[in-house]
């Protein structure tokens, strides 16, 4: 009979650790779940605000252009090269990437729905005019145009050209456009678009995406003295 009890309280003690154990592996599993799911909130982002933030990469670099154009102008130094990688990025975040997805996923679902339609015409425009603009740029940005007085007039004429275009185009889609987009389209299909855009962004920049795009711009803000954001708070 001790024998029988001994061993009834020996598999009731080894049942609560389990029970205790299996508790402990269950909560931590799903903490964990938490913690992802908790991620994955944090990483998601709407179309409206991915196009958003992308227009705050394209006004970093119209600061860059300012700045470049400052330095030319007033014969400072500067090296061409730091203006040749913004205008890299501009080719191929802005108008290789951002401006694709405009033309290809919004500007067509506008022009079908019959709303903004000038605007988007404009818009279409504005954009063919930015590029053969930042072909000069990227053409011009060496040091042989340093050297040359008209060259260099040609760059810093681009380089404003450039920036009084994107200022009042970026600001028209984020005010009017892009706040448009939801009254054309479903809740789903302005999932769908989000989930798109985020493709798109990972096919062509991998899984660093936009934020390693940033770095870029980082790099040559630091590099033209443009990147301390109190320097800009007036006194």
């Amino acid at each position: 009979m001790q024998d029988w009890d001994s061993r009834r309280s020996f598999l009731k003690q080894s049942g609560i650790a389990l029970l205790g154990t299996t508790a402990l592996h269950l909560r931590a599993e799903s903490e964990e779940d938490k913690g992802v799911a908790k991620e994955e909130a944090e990483e998601e982002v709407t179309p409206v605000e991915d196009l958003a933030r992308e227009h705050g990469l394209l006004n970093r670099v119209l600061l860059i252009y300012d700045e470049a154009d400052r330095r030319l102008r007033s014969n400072s130094d500067i090296d061409p090269l730091r203006i040749a990688e913004a205008a890299g990025i501009i080719q191929k975040f802005v108008e290789d990437y951002h401006e694709k997805l405009e033309e290809d996923y919004l500007f067509p679902r506008f022009e079908k729905a019959h709303k903004l339609t000038d605007l988007v015409a404009v818009l279409r425009e504005q954009h063919k005019a930015g590029r053969a603009v930042t072909a000069r740029i990227t053409q011009l940005a060496n040091l042989n145009t340093l050297k040359n007085s008209a060259d260099r007039d040609k760059l810093t004429a681009s380089l404003r050209a450039f920036v009084r275009l994107y200022r009042p185009h970026e600001a028209r889609e984020d005010t009017v456009l892009f706040p448009a987009i939801r009254s054309i389209v479903s809740e789903h299909e302005y999932d769908s678009l989000g989930e798109e855009f985020e493709k798109k962004e990972h096919e062509l920049f991998g899984k660093e995406g936009f934020e390693g795009m940033l770095e870029k711009v980082a790099t040559i803000e630091k590099a033209l003295g443009v990147y301390d954001l109190s320097q800009y708070t007036p006194r």
